[in-house]
Parts: C-alpha cells; structure tokens; sequence
C-alpha cells in the first residue's frame, strides 16, 4: 500500500457513523431508497458478521460489511475513498473479510455488483472473483423512506 500510513482495520464504533456516511456518499454508494442510517443500524444487529473501517489516523477512509449465514459469507459497502483508491486498500480490507469468514469456517463469499460497475466488477476479479449462473432477486419488506 503505498501513499498511506500505518492504514487500520477496527470494527465499527458509533464515532464513525458521520464518516462512514460521507465516505460512501462520496464513493457514489447510496440510493434514495436506502437510508445509510439505517443499513448501520440494521448492520448492528446482526450477530454472525462484522462491521469494519479502516482508518488513517482518525480518519474513516474505507469501510466494509460482512456476514455469515451458515451457508455463505456476503460483503456489502467495501468502499475506499475516492482519493485513497488504487493503493491496495480494498484489496487489504477484503482479505480482512475473507479472514474473518474463514475463521467462522465459511467455505464461500457471495457479493452483489451493481450493473455496468466494470471497475468493481474488474477488482473483485482480480482478487478471484467470478461471475455465477444466478440471477439475485429482491422484495423490500420495510421501506427505508
């Protein structure tokens, strides 16, 4: 990783909401109909995953969700900021997930990718990722707005 000191890893405190908001605000990450506030609310209810920042300093500049299900692991919000991508950053915070996963004894990480996102889509291959036969479905059952 070059151009950042001493990058940390620390599972997400309630000081780094503001900035955890922020940064996926300035990676493009929301949607109207996802309140940020409470994806991390939701987040910290979950008892069989983790909620990770990585920070410089003080300083949020990534972040990433990961749970477990018993079956597969899931990553959600890896975001790096704009001006801390190309580092190896998301690469350091992904092999802090696929850790944590093993260590629960996860045998495999299933992630979503937004269409027509072919950068995203080109890192997570690059780190091993692959396209899969199946088509995700979704139905909200509590709207966040």
């Amino acid at each position: 990783m070059t151009g950042i000191e001493n990058p940390t890893i620390s599972e997400f405190e309630e000081t780094h909401r503001n900035g955890v908001i922020s940064l996926w605000e300035r990676c493009g990450m929301t949607r109207p109909w996802n309140d940020p506030d409470k994806d991390i609310d939701r987040k910290l209810t979950d008892r069989n995953g983790g909620f990770f920042v990585l920070l410089e300093n003080e300083t949020v500049i990534g972040s990433v969700m990961v749970s477990y299900d018993g079956h597969r692991g899931s990553i959600y919000y890896l975001s790096i900021d704009p001006n801390c991508q190309g580092k190896g950053l998301g690469k350091f915070l992904m092999k802090h997930c696929e850790e944590f996963l093993l260590e629960l004894g996860c045998p495999k990480i299933n992630l979503f990718v937004r269409q027509g996102n072919e950068a995203v889509m080109e890192f997570y291959q690059q780190l091993g990722f692959s396209p899969e036969a199946a088509v995700p479905l979704g139905k909200r059952l509590i709207p966040d707005t």
